[in-house]
């Protein structure tokens, strides 16, 4: 349980962030866009990875100790969207958040809406990982269950 707790905290953030807090950010004047998405930065990277390190190592341990038991083909299924998850993180969003986390609000880079529109494709495609994780683990539990 504390493993789909964990995974569901961490897909549950990931939605927030791309589906309510991202959107609301684009309709920000530049200078407030600049400044939310520089203080949102700061503050998911020490968030996301509360949530990532354990949700991960949690996953990996029910993995092995659930072994062949009912839900295996969800389990499996489910890690693979967890990594995809991490290496969307760690290949592509995390490198901008570097990037965005210098930038001066009053002077941005030339290209930072071409940066910021390549994150949230990036986003995109994390956010879904996370939440498919989810959806993926508990239907291994209710198979277990069953």
């Amino acid at each position: 349980m504390v493993q789909l707790v964990l995974v569901g905290l961490l897909a549950g953030e990931e939605f927030i962030v791309r589906w309510g807090i991202q959107p609301a950010i684009r309709t920000l004047p530049d200078d407030a866009h600049l400044r939310t998405r520089i203080a949102l930065v700061k503050s998911l990277k020490v968030v996301v990875p509360i949530l990532m390190v354990p949700a991960l190592l949690a996953s990996v341990a029910v993995l092995v100790i659930a072994g062949a038991d009912d839900g295996l083909g969800w389990r499996i299924a489910a890690m693979v969207a967890l990594v995809v998850f991490v290496l969307a993180s760690f290949l592509g969003t995390v490198p901008i958040n570097i990037g965005v986390n210098d930038w001066d609000p009053t002077d941005p880079p030339a290209d930072w809406k071409r940066v910021v529109m390549r994150w949230e494709r990036i986003d995109v495609l994390r956010s879904s990982a996370a939440g498919v994780a989810f959806v993926l683990f508990a239907a291994a539990v209710v198979q277990m269950l069953g």
